[in-house]
Protein backbone atom coordinates (compact mmCIF):
# COMPACT_ATOMS: atom_id res chain seq x y z
CA UNK A 1 0.00 0.00 0.00
CA UNK A 2 1.21 3.45 -1.05
CA UNK A 3 1.65 5.81 2.52
CA UNK A 4 -0.28 8.84 1.46
CA UNK A 5 0.97 12.24 3.70
CA UNK A 6 -2.29 14.15 3.51
CA UNK A 7 -3.35 13.23 7.35
CA UNK A 8 -6.07 10.10 5.81
CA UNK A 9 -5.69 7.02 7.39
CA UNK A 10 -4.49 4.28 5.23
CA UNK A 11 -7.06 1.63 6.55
CA UNK A 12 -10.00 1.04 3.63
CA UNK A 13 -12.52 0.53 6.16
CA UNK A 14 -11.74 3.76 7.70
CA UNK A 15 -11.11 5.50 3.91
CA UNK A 16 -14.86 4.38 3.52
CA UNK A 17 -16.27 6.04 6.70
CA UNK A 18 -14.29 9.16 5.75
CA UNK A 19 -16.25 8.96 2.59
CA UNK A 20 -19.20 9.32 4.70
CA UNK A 21 -18.41 11.87 6.59
CA UNK A 22 -17.69 14.00 3.66
CA UNK A 23 -20.62 13.30 2.20
CA UNK A 24 -22.31 14.15 5.28
CA UNK A 25 -20.42 17.45 5.78
CA UNK A 26 -18.86 16.58 8.84
CA UNK A 27 -15.17 17.11 7.61
CA UNK A 28 -13.53 20.76 7.60
CA UNK A 29 -12.31 22.39 5.11
CA UNK A 30 -8.82 21.09 5.01
CA UNK A 31 -9.71 17.51 5.13
CA UNK A 32 -12.33 17.86 2.94
CA UNK A 33 -10.19 19.20 0.08
CA UNK A 34 -7.52 16.33 0.93
CA UNK A 35 -10.52 13.01 0.61
CA UNK A 36 -11.38 15.19 -2.45
CA UNK A 37 -7.87 14.70 -3.97
CA UNK A 38 -7.86 10.63 -2.93
CA UNK A 39 -10.78 10.22 -4.22
CA UNK A 40 -9.58 11.37 -7.40
CA UNK A 41 -6.56 9.65 -7.36
CA UNK A 42 -8.46 6.62 -6.48
CA UNK A 43 -11.08 4.37 -8.44
CA UNK A 44 -12.12 2.53 -5.86
CA UNK A 45 -12.97 5.66 -3.30
CA UNK A 46 -14.91 7.49 -6.06
CA UNK A 47 -16.33 4.47 -6.44
CA UNK A 48 -17.71 4.63 -3.42
CA UNK A 49 -18.38 7.63 -3.17
CA UNK A 50 -20.58 7.45 -6.41
CA UNK A 51 -22.46 4.84 -4.60
CA UNK A 52 -22.93 6.72 -1.47
CA UNK A 53 -24.41 9.68 -3.49
CA UNK A 54 -26.39 8.05 -5.79
CA UNK A 55 -28.09 6.50 -2.86
CA UNK A 56 -28.80 9.30 -1.42
CA UNK A 57 -30.11 11.53 -4.66
CA UNK A 58 -32.07 9.03 -4.98
CA UNK A 59 -34.04 8.43 -1.95
CA UNK A 60 -34.33 12.07 -2.02
CA UNK A 61 -36.12 12.06 -5.18
CA UNK A 62 -38.83 9.66 -4.04
CA UNK A 63 -42.46 10.92 -3.84
CA UNK A 64 -43.18 12.37 -0.28
CA UNK A 65 -45.97 10.02 0.21
CA UNK A 66 -47.88 10.97 3.65
CA UNK A 67 -49.66 9.06 5.54
CA UNK A 68 -53.51 8.83 5.65
CA UNK A 69 -55.13 10.22 8.02
CA UNK A 70 -57.09 7.11 8.77
CA UNK A 71 -53.92 5.88 9.66
CA UNK A 72 -52.30 8.04 11.81
CA UNK A 73 -55.84 8.04 13.78
CA UNK A 74 -55.59 4.30 14.20
CA UNK A 75 -51.94 4.52 15.75
CA UNK A 76 -53.39 7.41 18.32
CA UNK A 77 -56.26 5.51 19.58
CA UNK A 78 -53.84 2.90 20.27
CA UNK A 79 -51.94 4.77 22.24
CA UNK A 80 -54.90 6.24 24.15
CA UNK A 81 -56.49 3.44 24.61
CA UNK A 82 -53.09 2.09 26.59
CA UNK A 83 -52.11 5.16 28.15
CA UNK A 84 -55.54 5.51 29.86
CA UNK A 85 -53.80 1.82 31.81
CA UNK A 86 -50.17 2.75 32.48
CA UNK A 87 -47.98 4.71 32.79
CA UNK A 88 -44.13 4.69 31.38
CA UNK A 89 -41.65 4.09 33.90
CA UNK A 90 -37.94 4.94 33.56
CA UNK A 91 -35.27 3.11 36.22
CA UNK A 92 -32.27 5.29 37.06
CA UNK A 93 -29.75 3.82 39.49
CA UNK A 94 -30.00 5.03 42.46
CA UNK A 95 -26.56 5.96 45.14
CA UNK A 96 -26.67 7.49 48.27
CA UNK A 97 -29.01 10.77 47.79
CA UNK A 98 -32.20 11.42 49.23
CA UNK A 99 -34.78 11.92 46.49
CA UNK A 100 -35.23 15.33 45.41
CA UNK A 101 -38.62 15.63 44.65
CA UNK A 102 -41.93 14.01 44.22
CA UNK A 103 -41.89 12.64 40.73
CA UNK A 104 -39.17 9.86 42.49
CA UNK A 105 -39.01 7.39 45.25
CA UNK A 106 -36.95 5.16 46.64
CA UNK A 107 -36.90 1.31 46.04
CA UNK A 108 -34.62 -1.93 46.50
CA UNK A 109 -31.93 0.25 46.14
CA UNK A 110 -33.56 2.17 42.62
CA UNK A 111 -34.44 5.33 41.83
CA UNK A 112 -38.32 4.95 39.94
CA UNK A 113 -39.21 8.24 38.34
CA UNK A 114 -42.42 8.57 36.47
CA UNK A 115 -42.94 9.72 33.00
CA UNK A 116 -45.47 10.21 30.95
CA UNK A 117 -45.53 8.30 27.17
CA UNK A 118 -46.40 10.44 24.12
CA UNK A 119 -47.94 8.20 21.73
CA UNK A 120 -48.66 10.98 19.28
CA UNK A 121 -44.27 10.95 18.66
CA UNK A 122 -44.66 7.27 18.24
CA UNK A 123 -47.30 7.76 15.52
CA UNK A 124 -44.80 9.87 13.96
CA UNK A 125 -42.39 7.35 13.95
CA UNK A 126 -44.20 4.78 12.91
CA UNK A 127 -45.74 6.77 10.30
CA UNK A 128 -42.17 8.13 9.08
CA UNK A 129 -40.74 4.19 9.11
CA UNK A 130 -43.26 3.13 6.80
CA UNK A 131 -42.75 5.90 4.64
CA UNK A 132 -38.77 5.59 4.10
CA UNK A 133 -38.99 2.10 4.29
CA UNK A 134 -41.54 2.12 1.21
CA UNK A 135 -39.81 4.28 -0.36
CA UNK A 136 -36.38 2.03 0.04
CA UNK A 137 -38.11 -0.66 -1.25
CA UNK A 138 -39.44 1.38 -4.57
CA UNK A 139 -35.77 2.67 -4.90
CA UNK A 140 -33.99 -0.64 -5.06
CA UNK A 141 -36.68 -1.80 -7.69
CA UNK A 142 -35.67 1.11 -10.10
CA UNK A 143 -33.21 0.17 -12.28
CA UNK A 144 -31.24 1.31 -15.04
CA UNK A 145 -31.21 4.91 -16.85
CA UNK A 146 -32.50 6.25 -13.16
CA UNK A 147 -29.71 4.87 -10.91
CA UNK A 148 -26.95 5.75 -13.79
CA UNK A 149 -28.35 9.55 -14.12
CA UNK A 150 -27.90 9.77 -10.18
CA UNK A 151 -24.48 8.23 -10.80
CA UNK A 152 -23.61 10.78 -12.90
CA UNK A 153 -25.01 13.69 -10.84
CA UNK A 154 -22.64 12.16 -8.11
CA UNK A 155 -19.77 12.63 -10.15
CA UNK A 156 -20.58 16.04 -11.43
CA UNK A 157 -20.85 17.04 -7.79
CA UNK A 158 -17.63 15.28 -6.98
CA UNK A 159 -15.49 17.59 -9.87
CA UNK A 160 -16.97 21.10 -9.09
CA UNK A 161 -15.81 20.24 -5.24
CA UNK A 162 -12.18 19.20 -7.11
CA UNK A 163 -8.98 21.25 -7.34
CA UNK A 164 -9.63 19.88 -11.26
CA UNK A 165 -12.73 18.90 -12.58
CA UNK A 166 -10.71 17.15 -15.20
CA UNK A 167 -7.90 14.22 -15.64
CA UNK A 168 -6.10 16.10 -18.96
CA UNK A 169 -6.71 19.78 -19.28
CA UNK A 170 -6.75 20.76 -23.06
CA UNK A 171 -9.10 21.98 -25.24
CA UNK A 172 -7.74 19.97 -28.37
CA UNK A 173 -9.86 16.81 -29.32
CA UNK A 174 -6.15 15.63 -31.09
CA UNK A 175 -4.83 15.71 -26.97
CA UNK A 176 -7.95 14.34 -25.29
CA UNK A 177 -9.24 12.04 -27.25
CA UNK A 178 -5.81 9.57 -27.45
CA UNK A 179 -5.93 10.33 -23.65
CA UNK A 180 -9.20 8.89 -23.11
CA UNK A 181 -8.48 5.90 -25.40
CA UNK A 182 -5.08 4.43 -23.92
CA UNK A 183 -6.75 4.30 -20.61
CA UNK A 184 -10.19 3.60 -21.43
CA UNK A 185 -9.43 1.84 -25.22
CA UNK A 186 -12.25 4.06 -26.15
CA UNK A 187 -13.22 7.41 -26.71
CA UNK A 188 -16.30 9.72 -27.33
CA UNK A 189 -16.80 12.54 -30.58
CA UNK A 190 -15.11 15.62 -28.69
CA UNK A 191 -16.27 18.37 -31.14
CA UNK A 192 -14.79 22.04 -31.01
CA UNK A 193 -17.51 24.23 -29.82
CA UNK A 194 -15.18 27.44 -28.70
CA UNK A 195 -17.03 29.23 -31.55
CA UNK A 196 -20.57 28.27 -30.58
CA UNK A 197 -19.76 29.17 -26.87
CA UNK A 198 -19.04 25.92 -25.56
CA UNK A 199 -15.09 25.66 -24.75
CA UNK A 200 -13.46 22.47 -24.54
CA UNK A 201 -12.00 21.57 -20.82
CA UNK A 202 -10.35 18.37 -21.20
CA UNK A 203 -11.66 14.63 -20.46
CA UNK A 204 -11.62 12.14 -17.48
CA UNK A 205 -12.22 8.99 -15.98
CA UNK A 206 -15.53 8.66 -14.49
CA UNK A 207 -16.42 5.50 -12.36
CA UNK A 208 -20.03 4.46 -12.11
CA UNK A 209 -20.93 1.20 -10.88
CA UNK A 210 -17.75 0.48 -10.40
CA UNK A 211 -16.90 0.78 -14.33
CA UNK A 212 -14.70 3.44 -16.16
CA UNK A 213 -16.09 5.37 -18.74
CA UNK A 214 -15.29 8.55 -20.78
CA UNK A 215 -16.65 11.73 -19.26
CA UNK A 216 -15.56 15.15 -21.35
CA UNK A 217 -15.91 18.45 -19.64
CA UNK A 218 -16.59 21.69 -21.68
CA UNK A 219 -17.35 25.60 -19.96
CA UNK A 220 -20.09 28.00 -20.81
CA UNK A 221 -18.83 31.03 -19.31
CA UNK A 222 -18.95 30.24 -15.48
CA UNK A 223 -20.49 27.14 -15.59
CA UNK A 224 -18.79 23.98 -16.34
CA UNK A 225 -20.70 20.69 -18.27
CA UNK A 226 -20.12 17.46 -18.02
CA UNK A 227 -20.60 15.06 -20.47
CA UNK A 228 -20.39 10.66 -19.98
CA UNK A 229 -20.53 8.39 -22.45
CA UNK A 230 -21.82 5.19 -22.10
CA UNK A 231 -20.18 2.89 -24.44
CA UNK A 232 -22.78 0.72 -25.98
CA UNK A 233 -23.31 -1.95 -28.38
CA UNK A 234 -25.32 -0.77 -31.50
CA UNK A 235 -29.32 0.03 -31.52
CA UNK A 236 -30.71 2.89 -32.64
CA UNK A 237 -30.38 6.56 -31.82
CA UNK A 238 -32.43 8.02 -29.22
CA UNK A 239 -33.22 11.83 -28.98
CA UNK A 240 -32.99 13.96 -25.89
CA UNK A 241 -34.59 13.12 -22.70
CA UNK A 242 -35.21 15.30 -19.76
CA UNK A 243 -33.64 14.24 -16.54
CA UNK A 244 -33.05 17.15 -14.68
CA UNK A 245 -33.07 17.26 -10.80
CA UNK A 246 -32.32 18.92 -7.72
CA UNK A 247 -31.02 22.20 -9.54
CA UNK A 248 -29.24 20.59 -11.93
CA UNK A 249 -30.16 20.56 -15.62
CA UNK A 250 -29.71 17.10 -16.92
CA UNK A 251 -30.44 15.44 -20.78
CA UNK A 252 -29.31 12.07 -21.84
CA UNK A 253 -29.34 10.78 -25.73
CA UNK A 254 -27.54 7.84 -28.05
CA UNK A 255 -26.77 7.40 -30.57
CA UNK A 256 -25.29 3.91 -31.91
CA UNK A 257 -21.65 3.77 -30.48
CA UNK A 258 -22.83 5.67 -27.31
CA UNK A 259 -25.49 6.75 -24.91
CA UNK A 260 -24.68 10.45 -23.40
CA UNK A 261 -25.25 12.26 -20.39
CA UNK A 262 -24.81 15.85 -20.00
CA UNK A 263 -25.38 17.42 -16.97
CA UNK A 264 -24.86 21.16 -15.98
CA UNK A 265 -26.00 23.69 -12.99
CA UNK A 266 -26.76 26.49 -15.80
CA UNK A 267 -30.32 26.78 -17.28
CA UNK A 268 -31.88 24.46 -19.08
CA UNK A 269 -32.07 26.48 -22.65
CA UNK A 270 -27.90 26.75 -22.24
CA UNK A 271 -27.87 22.69 -21.85
CA UNK A 272 -30.33 22.31 -25.02
CA UNK A 273 -28.02 24.57 -27.10
CA UNK A 274 -24.95 22.80 -26.24
CA UNK A 275 -26.65 19.15 -27.11
CA UNK A 276 -27.95 20.72 -29.98
CA UNK A 277 -24.59 21.86 -31.26
CA UNK A 278 -22.94 19.12 -30.03
CA UNK A 279 -25.27 16.43 -31.73
CA UNK A 280 -24.77 18.12 -35.01
CA UNK A 281 -20.63 18.60 -34.87
CA UNK A 282 -20.41 14.44 -33.62
CA UNK A 283 -22.51 13.61 -36.52
CA UNK A 284 -20.52 15.18 -38.71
Amino acid sequence: MTAHKDGLPEDKAEMKMMVHALIDGELDAAMALAMERRIAAEPELAAEHARITALRMAMGSLPKTQPTQAFLARIQAIGSADTEQVAQTSVLPFRTQPSQSGTERRHRGWSVRSATFDWRALAASIAITAVVASGATQWAMTGGSDDFAAAVASGHRRSLLAANPVDVVSSDRHTVKPWLDGRLGMSPPAPDLAKEGFALVGGRVEVVDGQPIPALVYRHNEHLITLVAQPRNGGAASNPVDRSADGFSMVSWSDRAFAYWAITDMERSGLDEFVTRFRAAAAI
